[in-house]
C-alpha cells in the first residue's frame, strides 16, 4: 500500500532524513517510534507532500506520487490526522465533518461517525473551539475517516488524552484495520502503539535503526526504550 525508499529531507543545509525505507501493507498498522527531534513529524509531511525539500521516493497503491501535490495525494487516498488535529474552530463539528469530499466507496457515512463517536453526535453543533482535547481528536479521526482514505498517517493521536479516549482510538484503529484500511501510527507512547501495531520501526537521528514485530517489540521494550531515550 506504501512503499517509501531513500528518503531524504533537508531545512536548508540540515539534513534531517538520511534514506529512509519503510512500507505499509493493506490492512496493517505500522507503528513508527523516536524521541523527540528524530524526525518522524518531517516524514509524515513528506509523505503528505507538504515538505518540498526533499528526495526519494514516495509509491502509493502501485503508483508513484513523489511529484504529487498534497492535494493529489489526498485524493488518491492518503489520509492525515495531525499532531495539532487541524480542526476549524469557527465551524461545528458536523461543518467540519461535511467539509472534505469522499475520495473512495469507503468514506464513513455521517450516521456510522456518530454511532462509533457517540460524544461528537452529542456535539454536533458545538463550535470547534468548545471542544476538548479528546472531542477533538476523535473529530479529527472522523473527518478522515469520512473521506474514505485508504491509508491513515496518524501522527500523535495518543497525546495528552484520557487513558478511555485512547482506548476509544485504539478500537477505532483495530475496527478500520479489519477493513484493510493501512495505517502508519506515529506514537510516542509506545505502550499503546503495542496494542496496535502489527510492526514497528524506530527513528534515531533520522535514520530507521530497528524494525521489528510486534511480539520482538514487545519482548525488549525496555531495551529499546532506553536506547531512544522514550
Amino acid at each position: 500500500m506504501l512503499e517509501v525508499t531513500g528518503l531524504t529531507a533537508w531545512y536548508g543545509q540540515a539534513q534531517a532524513l538520511h534514506g529512509v525505507d519503510l512500507r505499509v501493507g493493506e490492512g496493517e498498522v505500522v507503528a513508527l517510534a523516536g524521541r523527540n527531534g528524530a524526525g518522524k513529524t518531517t516524514l509524515v509531511r513528506c509523505l503528505i507532500g507538504l515538505h518540498r525539500q526533499a528526495g526519494g521516493t514516495v509509491g502509493f497503491l502501485g503508483r508513484d506520487v513523489t511529484r504529487l501535490p498534497a492535494h493529489q495525494r489526498a485524493r488518491a487516498g492518503l489520509g492525515w490526522v495531525q499532531d495539532d488535529r487541524g480542526i476549524y474552530g469557527g465551524l461545528t463539528v458536523e461543518e467540519n465533518l461535511l467539509l472534505p469530499p469522499a475520495v473512495s466507496d469507503r468514506a464513513w457515512t455521517l450516521e456510522r461517525v456518530y454511532q462509533e463517536f457517540p460524544a461528537l453526535a452529542a456535539r454536533r453543533r458545538s463550535w470547534g473551539t468548545t471542544l476538548s482535547g479528546g472531542e477533538q481528536q476523535m473529530l479529527a479521526i472522523a473527518r478522515v475517516l469520512r473521506t474514505g482514505a485508504r491509508l491513515l498517517l496518524m501522527d500523535e493521536p495518543s497525546e495528552g488524552l484520557a487513558p478511555v479516549i485512547v482506548a476509544r482510538i485504539g478500537a477505532i484503529i483495530r475496527e478500520i484495520k479489519a477493513t484493510g484500511v493501512g495505517v502508519l501510527l506515529i506514537e510516542q507512547n509506545v505502550k499503546f502503539a503495542a496494542t496496535v501495531a502489527d510492526r514497528h520501526y524506530l527513528l534515531s537521528q533520522g535514520r530507521i535503526v530497528e524494525s521489528l514485530d510486534n511480539s520482538e517489540f514487545q519482548r525488549r521494550e525496555g531495551e529499546l526504550l532506553k536506547h531512544l531515550g522514550i
